[in-house]
């Protein structure tokens, strides 16, 4: 983390609603004592001294003022089913478990969740001592989300409360804490079902709406310590980025808890790594404690770098706090420069048409629901960026991590951020209270993002309130004017006159039946009257069957392949859609409606977050320059859910390949070609093949040879022969940090002799861990269950450095092993 980022991320905002609310600072504080540098499981703090001063107004780089401290608070909490008195200052807290965030409530293996094991009301509880002056300092606990209403205590005063599951908050703690002795911070966390709080709505409890929600404090805590008078929050906006004049408006918050002695002023600068690019000042005048905002521009960046796709350029902005010839505080994001833009004629990249080529996400995991550390929620956005191709993942439905938009920003990944919500309602006044709440913080958390092009700012699939969708587009737009608004509405409101956002999103589940009684997708034509973007398709809806998992036969699993092909040229027809984020990237757990044991398998990725058939559209849809694909949409297996096909249906190959040549056991079996009649406007169409009339007793091994022009630049081979096959097991990560929060997945599936995965394997997978972790997953493992392929993540110990084995043993194909470290920070 970038110093003074956390103030960034859970920075105290003052607005016109009036539910966000704050209590005003008096001149005069009882100063407490600052933290020991040994606090227990906090880890060491950065020094205060300052590292120069500016004189007055002029601008001096480099003297910069101490950004805050920010000290994990993830470690030493204790964790139990809340009393009447469980938050009290003397609480016996001896039977509760000692935990380390971020954390669920309840132990979850890979499906069947059952809601009743995390509606509860629960209690974490966690002493710190004092020993530091905290004189002329603040400090206060920001918490990342916890699901789903909060209240925070500290010494058995209760400090404040928040109520929604999906964004960060904080309290100040400095009028609380103990003088001397010990302090003890408690967080009473509500997980029961509250139909005022979004996304929920009137219905069967936790079954109304189409995703779980586990409780937990689930994202990380951190205690912050800053000056009296702080930089609380940097929106650091581009603009004009493709004249000749490129700028950079820097608005920023100043929080004073006391009125300063001298003149104030804010010196910015804008960095390219290590070089100063260019820097500028500005004086803020502070009339009165609170809150102050003002602004200044950068100009003359004529050589900037633009972030795009390809080039993810980003550039820090530091912010420095000069008050009487002295630097008190900096503050650092990052930024990127480019221009968005959704036009009735598609959407416009650094003014390049983009065709937006996508899938949406949830961010629950398998075991641990939301509870994953950062790491782990990085390495989604890396997959949908370079394993899937993708050029745009939209979160739904509600803000996720901070740090998965860190890696779209890295990663050249565009991203649609909503609001929590989902389904057909609108609640009472205070319900809608905390949607317009939500956009603010939503937005007010993530401007500085490139990779964000658009807000969600009208919930999914909600009926029309011109009133509130009003209200929520121009809180949006008052917050952030660089980036256009939208809403994801149901296929059904497609001719509404009633949509009040910049860009019309439609969730489009339009299908036709073919005559084998096969469910296939179409899309409805974009409107003319707005930008458009098809927000989702396909799922469980409109392609051939409701459920596309390992265990189900192959053709089926190749239909999803199939449908998203057919959504994506549909798209790339007509220049009015914008493009198309499909439904979806991810399987993951549920209640509602069309899912099978607790899981939507509507993911093109399951919950292990593996590749299945459907994935392999999106990894063919690259440039062959770049990297030549052969991603088949079959198993090369003669088993009954496998090859061959009913009669007529053939097997299909996404390729980048001008052509492919198909060898049998070494024999020339066939040619083809990208099928370009059925799909004429995909860039790389898929290819199919008919391989019913191959013998599989003899165990043939097929070759597909891709070809550009006469150069052969790829080679992908199968085998049939089980009795070759191996036991793949393969960590994403060599390294995780000894913190306790982090975490790397471990994949395990069976493999063909040349690499290509075996379908339908039976037999349980046993796991024997030893070094400084803790397993997250099933163990046993039922194989059977998943079809062959599944994970686990392995997690670290507070403080606990050294080697870490995994053994896994399987009844046929014995036994595999991994390494990893754990290291320190």
């Amino acid at each position: 983390m970038k110093v003074g980022q956390s103030c960034y991320h859970f920075s105290v905002v003052a607005s016109r609603i009036k539910y966000i609310m704050s209590k005003t600072c008096k001149t005069e504080f009882s100063r407490k004592s600052f933290l020991k540098t040994a606090l227990a499981g906090a880890g060491g703090i950065a020094t205060w001294s300052v590292l120069g001063s500016c004189s007055g107004g002029s601008f001096v780089r480099g003297k910069r003022g101490p950004a805050a401290h920010s000290i994990p608070f993830n470690t030493n909490w204790w964790f139990g089913e809340a009393t009447e008195n469980s938050s009290n200052i003397n609480f016996d807290d001896s039977r509760f478990e000692e935990i380390t965030l971020p954390h669920t409530v309840t132990d979850l293996s890979w499906r069947e969740w059952d809601p009743a094991t995390w509606e509860k009301v629960w209690m974490y509880r966690r002493k710190f001592e004092l020993g530091e002056d905290l004189s002329q300092k603040r400090a206060f606990i920001d918490f990342g989300a916890a699901m789903t209403a909060a209240k925070v205590f500290l010494n058995g005063k209760e400090i404040g409360e928040n109520i929604g599951g999906y964004l960060p908050f904080s309290f100040e703690l400095t009028d609380h804490l103990s003088d001397d002795g010990e302090n003890v911070l408690a967080v009473e966390l509500d997980s029961r079902f509250n139909i005022n709080t979004p996304p929920n709505r009137p219905g069967k409890k936790t079954t109304v709406i189409d995703f779980w929600q586990p409780g937990g404090i689930y994202q990380i805590a951190n205690l912050r310590i800053v000056p009296e008078i702080f930089i609380s929050d940097v929106f650091a906006k581009p603009i004009n980025v493709l004249s000749e004049n490129p700028q950079l408006d820097v608005e920023f918050t100043v929080d004073a808890a006391v009125m300063p002695k001298g003149s104030a002023n804010l010196n910015v600068e804008l960095m390219d790594g290590d070089e100063l690019v260019n820097s500028a000042s500005a004086t803020v005048n502070i009339s009165k404690t609170g809150q102050t905002t003002a602004s200044v521009t950068l100009e003359n960046l004529e050589d900037i770098r633009l972030w795009d796709l390809d080039d993810p350029n980003l550039y820090d902005v530091v912010a420095t706090l000069v008050i009487d010839d002295n630097a008190v505080h900096n503050y650092r994001v990052r930024t990127g420069f480019r221009k968005a833009e959704f036009t009735k004629s598609g959407f416009y990249l650094n003014g390049e048409r983009v065709q937006i080529f996508g899938l949406n996400r949830h961010h629950t995991y398998p075991f641990a629901g939301g509870a994953m550390p950062a790491r782990v929620h990085r390495k989604d956005a890396e997959i949908l960026k370079n394993d899937l191709n993708c050029n745009m993942v939209r979160c739904s439905h509600y803000p996720q991590l901070v740090e998965f938009f860190d890696a779209c920003d890295e990663l050249g990944l565009m991203a649609f951020e909503e609001i929590a919500g989902w389904g057909m309602w609108l609640g009472d006044e205070v319900w809608k209270e905390r949607v317009v709440r939500d956009v603010d913080l939503m937005v007010r958390r993530d401007r500085n993002h490139p990779s964000i092009v658009i807000w969600g700012t009208r919930m999914n699939e909600t009926p029309d309130d011109i009133e509130l969708n009003t209200t929520t587009r121009d809180t949006a737009h008052k917050l952030d004017n660089s980036r256009q608004t939208t809403g994801s509405i149901g296929g059904w409101d497609h001719a509404t006159k009633n949509f009040v956002q910049d860009v019309f999103s439609l969730n489009d589940y339009t299908s036709s039946t073919d005559e084998n009684g096969l469910k296939w997708p179409g899309l409805h034509p974009p409107r003319q009257d707005f930008p458009y973007l098809v927000s989702e398709a396909v799922g469980t809806l409109s392609g051939p069957s409701k459920h596309y998992r390992h265990i189900d036969s192959a053709y089926m699993q190749q239909g999803q392949a199939e449908s998203h092909a057919i959504v994506h040229d549909i798209t790339a027809s007509d220049e009015g859609y914008s493009g198309l984020v499909a439904w979806s990237g991810y399987d993951y757990p549920s209640g509602n409606g069309n899912q099978f044991g607790g899981v939507k398998y509507t993911g093109v990725i399951d919950l292990f977050r593996v590749p299945k058939l459907g994935a392999a559209i999106y990894k063919s849809n690259i440039d062959p320059e770049v990297r030549p694909v052969i991603a088949p949409a079959f198993f090369w297996d003669f088993s009954p859910k496998s090859l061959p096909f009913e009669e007529g249906r053939m097997a299909m190959i996404c390729s980048n390949c001008e052509r492919l040549e198909l060898f049998v056991d070494d024999e020339h079996y066939t040619t083809v070609y990208p099928d370009t009649e059925k799909f004429p406007h995909l860039k790389y169409p898929p290819s199919f093949v008919n391989l019913n009339d191959i013998d599989g007793s003899s165990n043939p091994e097929l070759r597909i040879q891709g070809y550009l022009g006469d150069e052969q630049v790829i080679n992908y081979s199968f085998s049939s022969d089980r009795n070759e096959d191996e036991f793949y097991m393969e960590p994403d990560n060599k390294e995780i940090t000894a913190d306790g929060s982090d975490a790397t997945r471990v994949v395990f599936r069976i493999l063909d002799k040349y690499g290509a995965p075996r379908p339908y394997i039976k037999g349980d997978i046993t796991f024997a861990l030893d070094g400084p972790a803790t397993l997250i997953g099933d163990n046993p493992f039922a194989f059977e269950d998943t079809g062959g392929v599944g994970a686990v993540w392995l997690r670290s110990l507070p403080g606990r450095i050294g080697n870490i084995q995994l053994k896994a043993e399987h009844p046929e194909f014995g036994e595999r092993s991994i390494e990893i470290s754990a290291t320190k920070s």
